[in-house]
């Protein structure tokens, strides 16, 4: 039985799963061994990654079932993607290679008794309640290594539409490159003969050159002692429209006020967390930018098509005391310098970085690590019943099981139907009292009636392992 949470009471509904299958190819596919790239294998991205679309009914596909569509159109995908169906081996120094089986993807067919609309508005939103449902870990089939890199269940819904659930090996791809395979099989299942866009492997364009030549600083790997934060973390998600936006920019000079969305947010939640926790003025504090760097490469380009990891982590570090006594414009021009440092010459340092190093991982001490998908389309994608009506991570946090290391910023609409970012912030529970205030504080003058904080709009707040009582602002 799945258990979740809505604004009231909770939600409980039954999910039926039929024994798992493997989705192979669906024509015979060269055997070969593939390596990763050194930007591929690194520690820090050998997990899985899970994420969720929901789709209602379509009166269209009246009589097709999602199952169905979607197992041929993942078996046709994986003939020009075969490296996902094989399995990833570790060579000598660590060295990832996929070995190209043809073993196929795992994939799980399931029946949810429960409609669409039965789940509330937060509910739609990570962490995705009752996501080991959704999504069955299923024994034996969860390593990183000589286990299947793509984990796939489709839900039928008791309204006629359905919930798609993935969980993908991270060295294998990025965002990008899952978005890109998962429109591949949508185009597949609405009946393309041809893909828009073909998988290019190429992964030897971001390996290490010989010899080895780190020509920039790569501080997101220092091996520093960990400070968690604590198992008893509270989660709010907080909702930044246009209004919430040009308030935050009223508080920037002249020279800032054109900065991005991300580069704003990523300033004002480094900040606030940072005063919500209390850390001592002279602690090194860090942000940790996610930056795609595939427009970064001129010679040669990344192909359009290259599915691999792209992702550079610079590290934007301030003393405590000078980011939370400093105005925002000194975080924000911070986070602005360290992103602008991201090149074609920083990736190929880092692939050097790795290869030198042994492929470390991320330093996790006092740092809030951000990622914007928002752009990843990753509610777009159709097969044949239209977009979902929301889709993304199935977790609001970055970085393995453990949350609060950082969020993701999420594509999302408020209840005017205004486009904006959702936030999943995780902290302790007077830490976040502390965050919200830090928050709010910005805003007050703009949104007095309309505080950032979700549980207004969304309805919902969680303790990890715990059920709460509903807090409204």
């Amino acid at each position: 039985m799945a258990k979740a949470m809505n604004n009231k009471t909770p939600l409980v509904f039954k999910v039926t799963r039929q024994a798992p299958e493997f989705i192979t190819p669906a024509q015979p596919t060269p055997y070969e061994v593939k390596q990763l790239s050194d930007i591929d294998d690194q520690a820090g991205l050998r997990m899985h990654v899970p994420g969720i679309q929901f789709y209602k009914s379509a009166p269209s596909m009246l009589g097709a079932d999602p199952v169905r569509v979607i197992k041929e159109a993942v078996s046709k995908a994986l003939v020009p993607f075969y490296p996902l169906a094989g399995r990833l081996r570790e060579k000598e120094g660590g060295k990832l290679v996929v070995e190209c089986t043809a073993e196929g993807v795992l994939f799980t067919e399931a029946d949810a008794e429960i409609r669409l609309d039965e789940f509330s508005e937060a509910q739609l939103h990570p962490p995705i309640p009752c996501m080991d449902e959704l999504l069955f870990d299923v024994p034996g089939y969860n390593g990183v290594l000589n286990s299947p890199m793509l984990l796939i269940q489709v839900s039928r819904l008791k309204c006629g539409g359905f919930i798609l659930a993935h969980r993908i090996n991270h060295a294998m791809s990025d965002g990008t490159g899952l978005a890109q395979f998962l429109n591949a099989v949508g185009e597949l299942a609405r009946g393309a003969d041809f893909l828009s866009v073909y998988p290019v492997w190429k992964r030897d364009l971001i390996s290490a050159r010989d010899p080895p030549q780190v020509s920039c600083a790569h501080r997101e790997y220092e091996q520093i002692p960990d400070i968690p934060l604590g198992d008893d973390l509270v989660h709010k998600p907080f909702f930044f429209g246009p209004t919430e936006i040009s308030a935050l920019r009223r508080f920037l000079p002249a020279h800032l006020k054109s900065s991005s969305t991300f580069e704003i947010l990523t300033a004002v939640i480094w900040r606030s967390r940072t005063i919500a926790l209390q850390i001592q003025p002279n602690d090194e504090v860090r942000a940790r930018i996610y930056v795609n760097a595939r427009h970064k490469f001129q010679n040669p380009p990344l192909p359009s098509g290259y599915y691999g990891n792209v992702i550079a982590t610079p590290n934007v570090i301030s003393a405590a005391g000078l980011l939370t006594r400093n105005p925002i414009g000194y975080a924000l021009e911070l986070v602005k310098a360290v992103k602008g440092q991201v090149n074609e010459e920083y990736m190929k340092s880092l692939a050097d970085f790795m290869v030198i190093n042994g492929r470390p991982r991320y330093t996790r001490a006092h740092t809030f690590s951000v990622s914007d998908v928002s752009r990843l389309n990753l509610n777009l994608f159709d097969f044949g019943w239209g977009p979902p009506v929301q889709g993304g991570p199935a977790r609001g946090w970055l970085g393995g099981p453990t949350p609060g290391y950082g969020s993701f910023f999420l594509a999302s609409k408020n209840r005017k139907g205004e486009n904006g970012i959702l936030v999943p912030v995780y902290l302790p529970p007077l830490a976040m009292e502390r965050f919200e205030k830090e928050i709010n504080g910005y805003l007050n003058d703009a949104v007095s009636e309309h505080p950032i904080c979700s549980p207004r709009s969304y309805g919902s707040s969680l303790t990890f392992g715990v059920e709460v009582k509903q807090v409204f602002v």
